[in-house]
């Protein structure tokens, strides 16, 4: 017997990158799965959102949130190591993107206005994106050597 729509919805995402899969009021959720641009070498710039804080939950594999201090640029990177099934809560106008492992699976949750529009993007110096290479190396390496 099939539940009714009106009491359930049921959405899921298991392709590459970002999907919102429920928007309701306010809110959205959406889930990111490892694609190719978020390795760190790949990332090539830090966002953050002018109006909203977004939370983010690791439900599998790994992830590493990276964090940037400063106003209209970043003047000094961070590297968090997700630990799963806890939430971390990136506040509004904190620079911020992450890496994920091949499994890994995040699920977010943001204001449902968030846009391109009040989600500006800082470029990253090649000295910042060498930054965001070695955190992963050193932070994912020493989760392994203490496993």
């Amino acid at each position: 017997m099939k539940i009714s729509e009106a009491l359930l919805e049921v959405a899921s995402h298991s392709l590459a990158g970002y999907k919102p899969v429920i928007d309701y009021a306010n809110w959205r959720v959406a889930i990111l799965n490892f694609s190719d641009d978020l390795r760190p070498e790949k990332i090539t710039a830090l966002q953050r959102h002018n109006e909203t804080d977004e939370v983010f939950v690791l439900l599998r594999g790994r992830c590493l949130l990276f964090l940037g201090e400063g106003e209209e640029s970043v003047t000094a990177i961070h590297g968090q190591e997700m630990i799963p099934h806890t939430l971390y809560n990136v506040k509004r106008g904190a620079w911020h993107s992450h890496t994920l492992s091949e499994d890994a699976m995040v699920l977010i949750i943001e204001n449902r206005d968030t846009t391109f529009d009040n989600s500006p993007f800082c470029p990253l110096t090649s000295k910042q994106q060498q930054t965001l290479i070695e955190l992963t190396k050193v932070v994912w390496r020493e989760e392994r050597t203490a496993e």
